[in-house]
């Protein structure tokens, strides 16, 4: 079958796509996560792994210690407190913003003069 009245493909494809960005644009469904909940979701939960970690770390070794040195309940009591108060100081860390780098000083942030005090020993090529 020929068809006659063939309509302009290219015209045909136009309208057909500024017909489906209007519909796009209007019918916008809400977003369920935006950057910043993602965001915040993260540090929420890397602050929860901290602290469970080192508190799970501090309760592994004073069991340990405690079975070997026969100490039943003093090393784990002691052990837990350590591991509690590391994951303190490392959740203290993350919402500081103390741990973004090694090396990383906010006095120095930014200041190629400080970080280069070795350079004014070293030989010059001329």
């Amino acid at each position: 079958m020929i068809e006659r009245n063939k309509p302009d493909s290219i015209k045909d494809l136009d309208d057909r796509l500024r017909r489906l960005r209007e519909r796009k644009d209007g019918n916008k469904p809400a977003a369920k996560w935006d950057d910043d909940t993602r965001g915040a979701l993260g540090v929420a939960v890397r602050v929860g792994v901290e602290l469970v970690a080192a508190i799970g770390v501090g309760v592994g070794i004073g069991y340990l210690l405690d079975r070997w040195l026969d100490t039943t309940p003093w090393l784990l009591v002691v052990f837990f407190l350590l591991g509690a108060a590391a994951g303190m100081m490392n959740v203290y860390r993350v919402m500081s913003g103390m741990s973004q780098a090694v090396g990383y000083s906010a006095e120095r942030k930014g200041s190629a003069e400080n970080m280069r005090d070795d350079d004014d020993n070293a030989p010059r090529e001329t």
